[in-house]
């Protein structure tokens, strides 16, 4: 009995020695610390901004009207060709649901002619044309436009060619005319009678007549914040990379996308 014994614990310990080299075989190949478990770092993709009508051009047709406000006055008075003429629109105009010319855009034109009215005839008339186009982000092209109606609260027409013609002085001559022929007739009554009043009449009436070729016509005239409808005469293109279309339909700035960390 004493001589089988170490035979049978001969291949438990050769079992146990086994299995405690194969653990430090695998404890010798994995790094230790908590680094060991993260997984390998991956490179974030890049971040492509995309902006809206970046590679459209946008067409205004020609004929289309767009509202705009007087910012500076205008009168034949002190007006002469090549004075600026200011204004800003009071309207949007859009295209398939967005505002492609917001309100508060800038334009800029210039008196093409000014002419004061005459002493005895001709009427006070101006004549603008409109040429460039300031969107509110600073975005600015050529414009081909002119007014077609204006409401001043005045008596001034517009033809089609946008011509500023003022009211006609005749009713005012005449009651100058009249009034002063019937104030000389009644001083001529008072000083010789019957006769005085025919000589007095005659006199008033030539001071009128007088005061009527010393004094000129009705000015023409458009004062600040007039509201006019101007049409375009050509159709007008935006770059759309110059315009962001948001869900609110109004046109903003475009800001450039954010740089990326290396």
């Amino acid at each position: 009995m004493k001589e089988q014994l170490p035979r049978r614990i001969s291949p438990c310990l050769c079992l146990i020695a086994g299995l405690l080299a194969m653990g430090a075989s695998c404890a010798a190949q994995q790094p230790e610390g908590p680094q060991a478990a993260a997984p390998p770092p991956v490179a974030p993709k890049p971040v492509v901004a995309q902006q809206a009508g970046s590679s459209e051009r946008i067409t205004v047709p020609a004929g289309t009207r767009v509202g705009v406000v007087l910012q500076n006055g205008i009168s034949t008075r002190s007006a002469k060709p090549g004075d600026s003429v200011y204004l800003q629109t009071s309207f949007p105009i859009t295209q398939t649901n967005r505002v492609v010319i917001p309100v508060g855009s800038y334009l800029r034109g210039e008196l093409l002619e000014s002419k004061r009215p005459g002493r005895i005839k001709g009427r006070g008339e101006f004549r603008m044309r409109l040429d460039t186009l300031i969107l509110p982000n600073g975005y600015t092209v050529s414009l081909n436009a002119a007014p077609r109606s204006a409401d001043s609260g005045g008596k001034e027409t517009m033809d089609p060619e946008g011509k500023v013609t003022g009211p006609g002085g005749k009713g005012k001559d005449a009651g100058t005319i009249a009034e002063t022929t019937a104030t000389g007739a009644g001083i001529g009554a008072i000083a010789h009678g019957a006769k005085g009043l025919g000589i007095g009449a005659g006199v008033g009436a030539a001071a009128g007549l007088a005061a009527v070729l010393l004094t000129r016509g009705p000015e023409a005239e458009l004062p600040r914040g007039s509201t006019l409808d101007i049409v375009l005469e050509h159709d007008l293109s935006l770059d759309g990379s110059q315009i962001q279309f948001t869900n609110l339909g109004q046109a903003q700035p475009i800001t450039p996308p954010p740089a990326q960390q290396p």
